[in-house]
């Protein structure tokens, strides 16, 4: 779920201080830049804005940087207007890569709205949260429905730490469903979405089913999921795509925060690009996932993918630095880690 990876351009500070005044000190100058600035986004000619693009691991596929995640605005189950104005132009200054799940309140349907005049503008995810194949089955077309597409380029099996993998990988299972979307082309490739438990990542790679995996990876998260070193490894082995979520470290407070955007994130807004830029500095991360709940949110993660650049030497020492200080505040938040 994107929905805590979220840049908000007003949050205040953190609660916990921790020694990170020397940090802010040394990235003030570089906080100046990140001020919201439309202008400051060079568009093409299509109006979509230049951003790096990478290719997804044995997908093939060229997605931008940054993706849009469409949860905060569609579990916040607020105004469909806004959504699709939102959603619409982000991908109008060219991101590509667009997440979604059927549980996402309004999302889906918001998207299908936008996808109208611009499904093929994007490379389209959605998700099942469940291991049977006919529940999968059921939110698999109602996804179809609500997106008005009679197709998605990736399903992921969604937070799959917290899924019976007896069950995900049983005949009549959610692998077994998916695979079977895969050939009759209503998918293009399967993935693995999920915030906890990275042994159980490992194990669905080890199918060799896998084309994508999408899980927390942050500055802060490392030192307490790690999915840099238990599960990243094992998809650059086997060249499975990969898309960093909660890259911001998450909303304050967690799952129970998800729908109240103005509780704010993390990360302290001048921090907010090197925690983006750690994220796509990691060997194999194709694409960070960040969610906004506004238009002025949706921007600014635009105009920082667009300045990305990576991390000095120094700087990544002083940003993890202040990550373990921070994780040790914030603990297993979304599950177990084994």
């Amino acid at each position: 779920m994107s929905q805590s990876s979220v840049g908000h351009p007003a949050l205040g500070r953190c609660d916990s201080q921790f020694s990170r005044r020397k940090f802010l000190q040394r990235t003030a100058l570089a906080g100046v830049g990140l001020a919201v600035s439309v202008s400051g986004i060079r568009a093409s000619e299509s109006g979509g804005s230049e951003l790096p693009m990478r290719v997804l691991g044995r997908t093939g596929a060229r997605v931008t940087i940054l993706g849009l995640g469409t949860a905060p605005i569609g579990e916040a189950r607020g105004d469909m207007a806004e959504a699709v104005k939102i959603f619409s132009e982000v991908i109008d200054r060219g991101v590509n890569y667009v997440d979604t799940a059927r549980i996402y309140g309004i999302a889906e349907e918001a998207l299908g709205q936008v996808l109208a005049t611009r499904r093929d503008k994007v490379f389209l995810v959605t998700k099942c949260w469940t291991d049977s194949g006919e529940k999968a089955r059921q939110m698999f077309e109602e996804s179809l429905r609500m997106l008005k597409t009679d197709h998605v380029d990736l399903v992921h099996i969604h937070n799959v730490g917290n899924k019976n993998l007896d069950r995900v990988l049983a005949s009549d299972g959610i692998l077994e469903y998916l695979l079977k979307q895969k050939q009759a082309g209503k998918t293009r490739f399967i993935g693995l979405s999920g915030h906890e438990r990275p042994p159980q990542f490992v194990k669905m790679l080890e199918t060799d089913q896998i084309d994508v995996v999408m899980a927390v990876m942050n500055y802060a998260d490392r030192n307490i999921y790690d999915f840099e070193s238990k599960v990243l490894p094992e998809c650059r082995k086997r060249n499975v795509g990969v898309v960093a979520m909660k890259v911001y470290a998450g909303i304050k407070g967690g799952f129970p925060n998800h729908r109240k955007g103005w509780v704010g994130c993390n990360t302290p807004p001048e921090m907010l690009g090197k925690a983006l830029a750690y994220a796509l500095d990691l060997e194999g991360v194709s694409v960070a996932n960040v969610g906004p709940f506004t238009m002025e949110q949706a921007i600014r993660n635009i105009e920082l993918a667009g300045q990305y650049k990576p991390l000095t030497d120094a700087e990544r020492k002083e940003l993890l630095a202040y990550g373990k200080e921070l994780a040790a505040t914030l603990g297993p938040r979304y599950g177990p880690v084994a």
